[in-house]
């Protein structure tokens, strides 16, 4: 909840999500869709490090439909958070192993009535399991609200979740037969039977969605018995700094069209940006300000130092800095503003990931 809060303050489009709200469990047969694992997504967002007090959150719904005229689907999502049940493993009163089950959201309220312009809010609160789960979290990952928002899979943004949660421990792999398999991205027993069939319309479309939109590639390994599939081990590996421009390039365009890109199926065609308001266009001038130093990081460039420090696991700041200007070479000076950001943080954390921590 700390970190939630921090980076909530920060601003931006980083934002927390605890461990043990990714890894809870569905009960059998059921699952979010993607739209309500993305409103749950931006509710943990909205509550950011207030999540597990009792008390209601609130968000706009101009936050939730992105673009989309009506608000009847976010009608739908809310009944569909209400309805759904998770699971989790846990004690009886006599000591007994148990399995508790709950919902995220005890109630929830939506404006119905618009106010001239205002496209209304919504407000809810969580359960006391959940906010208790939230609470008890030692584990967190950190999502990007762009990369959330585009996938068009939801075992892909399961992925992404488990992905993010595991990729700076000291193995960042997750392992598992088909039925922790299923229960991790929430795919239905009857669905996918084949292993071939779960590994072509489940497995290899997530991995396509999460190396364009994530901050990590992902690889995985069959463990088998004779024939058979018995187990999965997923291993999630930090982009480097070029593949991290793509990315980010990648984010900030249009979906339209994300697919053909992915595939290498489209044209590019270079248009004139649009001419932004003036206090946006100041803000944009100076985050492209920032460039990286050619000499010590130590002194006039902060908020590269502090990055350094938070994600470099206790290494030499510069010499982090060093390797980074050899892996960028003379690309590094075309590198500004955010895109710059992007990639040193994500160097950083590879540094850690490569090398261990200091």
């Amino acid at each position: 909840m700390r970190v939630a809060a921090a980076l909530r303050a920060k601003g931006g489009e980083e934002f927390a999500k605890p461990g043990n709200i990714i890894e809870v469990k569905f009960v059998k047969g059921e699952s979010l869709s993607l739209t309500a694992s993305r409103l749950l997504a931006l509710m943990i967002l909205a509550a950011g490090g207030d999540a597990w007090e009792d008390k209601p959150h609130r968000m706009r719904k101009a936050d939730i439909r992105r673009g989309h005229k009506g608000n009847e689907r976010i009608t739908d999502m809310l009944q569909e958070l209400h309805r759904t049940l998770f699971a989790v493993d846990d004690k009886s009163w006599r000591g007994k192993k148990a399995t508790t089950l709950f919902s995220l959201i005890s109630r929830s309220r939506e404006e119905t009535e618009e106010d001239g312009g205002e496209a209304g809010w919504i407000e809810w609160e969580f359960t006391p399991d959940a906010r208790k789960l939230i609470q008890a979290s030692e584990t967190y990952a950190v999502l990007n609200r762009q990369a959330v928002l585009g996938f068009r899979s939801n075992y892909a943004l399961r992925l992404y979740e488990l992905g993010a949660l595991r990729l700076h421990r000291r193995q960042a792999t997750w392992r598992g037969d088909m039925t922790a398999l299923r229960a991790a991205l929430g795919v239905p027993p009857e669905v996918y039977t084949d292993f071939a069939q779960l590994r072509r319309k489940v497995l290899e479309k997530a991995k396509a969605e999460i190396d364009q939109l994530a901050h990590f590639r992902v690889e995985w390994r069959e463990i088998r018995q004779g024939r058979t599939v018995s187990e999965i081990e997923f291993r999630f590996e930090p982009k480097d700094a070029p593949e991290l421009i793509a990315t980010v390039d990648e984010l900030e365009r249009h979906s339209g069209g994300r697919r053909q890109r992915r595939e290498g199926t489209v044209e590019v065609v270079s248009l004139a940006p649009p001419a932004l308001p003036a206090a946006k266009a100041e803000k944009v001038a100076k985050a492209t300000d920032l460039t990286f130093p050619s000499g010590s990081i130590r002194f006039g460039s902060e908020e590269l130092a502090a990055i350094a420090r938070r994600s470099g696991g206790g290494w030499d700041i510069d010499l982090i800095a060093d390797g980074f200007r050899g892996q960028m070479g003379d690309r590094l000076e075309k590198l500004r503003g955010a895109k710059l950001i992007s990639s040193w943080t994500g160097f950083c954390e590879g540094w850690v990931t490569r090398r261990g921590r200091a």
